[in-house]
């Protein structure tokens, strides 16, 4: 048995549209590397798309390779993640299904009050796969708390579980403020789990649970993304052995200075000195600078010339971070550099206290109020009128406060 394991995507995360591009060929990249290898199947461990509807050109690209893969009789099983889920259920993940492109296996049933997943047989190779989808806000932990595990557990064969959430025990160094869930939540007994939403490699054989692995994403997905992991990959996995397969579609080159005590021309003059003779052939290049000045602003560097000296050595994209650059008049300016997942979260924490809802208590208002910010912050579509996007947003969460609150 051979099959590749792939998560987050995030196709369509980047505003800039050659870095949306590049992760576009990745994802091109690695199906025609599961072509290439004779997998039996892929498995997408959710935040195949950033949001659950997509738009126009990146749904293009992903179809197609999907196609591919089902003329070739490569079958390929998801669950949503945090990204690609919707609160409203509409999202693109069920339209893909019903293509005929890929198979959901996050389903199942309640019984007597317990969460039953039903298990999805790969015909090839009898692969029993079944999974939970990831939420904003690490919501599905209740799904979690209702989980028929026994059934899950005693069933024979080998069982591959799909989920997208951190474990608490597992978490990678860099991540100690994600919201995660505890080991013990995962169903037992399973061969082979394949994470998500941890943008970090990790593989680990734990016993009583099998082998418990993150991919980590297919493409950066941001700024200090670029700079720690410098490209994504895939894990392979063939006879219980699991590699790691690098997709490579840009080289990156980072610049980090640290700017104490250092003049705006000081600065500018380090970074030419840094590029001068070097060629940046399809290559992002990152410039962060880190710092107090000891006189001028951040805006009296000249990074229009620094730019401009990099695109003509044929960098392929420069991108700057200046958030920990100040003047010295501002030095007592504290910068919040958390995701904006980890901001958000902080934030309602902060003010739960002062929200009552009638009938809900202070957990549920909570989930409301993430599922509410999901909602609310899905983009409008190619080619869709103002007034049916505002709409359809009206609509959704219409919607969501009816179910929530009759």
């Amino acid at each position: 048995m051979k099959f590749a394991h792939i998560a987050d995507c995030h196709i369509g995360s980047w505003r800039d549209a050659k870095l949306r591009e590049v992760s576009i060929k990745a994802f091109e990249k690695a199906i025609r590397t599961c072509i290439e290898r004779c997998v039996d199947f892929v498995l997408i461990s959710g935040d195949l798309f950033n949001t659950s509807l997509p738009g126009i050109e990146s749904l293009k690209s992903t179809v197609s390779m999907l196609k591919e893969l089902k003329d070739r009789g490569i079958p390929v099983y998801v669950i949503a993640g945090s990204h690609d889920f919707s609160p409203s259920g509409k999202t693109i993940i069920d339209v893909l299904e019903n293509a005929g492109l890929f198979v959901n296996v996050a389903k199942g049933s309640v019984k007597d009050d317990k969460l039953v997943l039903k298990f999805t047989v790969d015909n090839k190779t009898g692969a029993k796969i079944t999974g939970m989808i990831g939420r904003k806000g690490s919501l599905e932990k209740g799904y979690y708390e209702k989980l028929d595990n026994k059934i899950l557990e005693n069933e024979r064969g080998y069982k591959i579980f799909m989920f997208h959430s951190a474990i608490s025990e597992l978490k990678p160094s860099g991540f100690e403020k994600i919201e995660a869930h505890p080991l013990s939540l995962l169903p037992k007994n399973f061969n082979y789990y394949a994470g998500g939403h941890i943008h970090s490699v990790l593989k680990k054989e734990l016993p009583g649970y099998g082998m418990i692995a993150f991919p980590g994403p297919l493409f950066p997905n941001n700024f200090s993304e670029l700079e720690k992991l410098h490209r994504g990959g895939f894990f392979i996995v063939e006879d219980n052995k699991i590699e790691w397969v690098p997709v490579q579609i840009c080289n990156t080159y980072h610049i980090c200075i640290n700017c104490n005590h250092k003049t705006p021309e000081q600065i500018q003059s380090e970074i030419i000195s840094d590029i001068k003779g070097k060629e940046f052939i399809n290559t992002i290049v990152t410039i962060r600078l880190e710092g107090t000045l000891s006189s001028g602003k951040p805006s009296d560097i000249d990074f229009k010339e620094i730019i401009g000296m990099l695109y003509d050595k044929s960098a392929y994209f420069v991108m700057k971070n200046t958030s920990k650059l100040m003047s010295r008049e501002f030095e007592e300016i504290k910068v919040d550099t958390a995701s904006s997942d980890e901001i958000e979260h902080k934030i309602i924490k902060e003010h739960l206290g002062k929200i009552t809802i009638p009938g809900l208590n202070k957990e549920k208002t909570e989930v409301l109020i993430k599922e509410l910010m999901q909602i609310l912050s899905v983009e409008k579509q190619e080619g869709e009128r103002l007034t049916d996007f505002e709409a359809r947003i009206r609509r959704d969460a219409s919607l969501l406060l009816e179910s929530k609150l009759k």
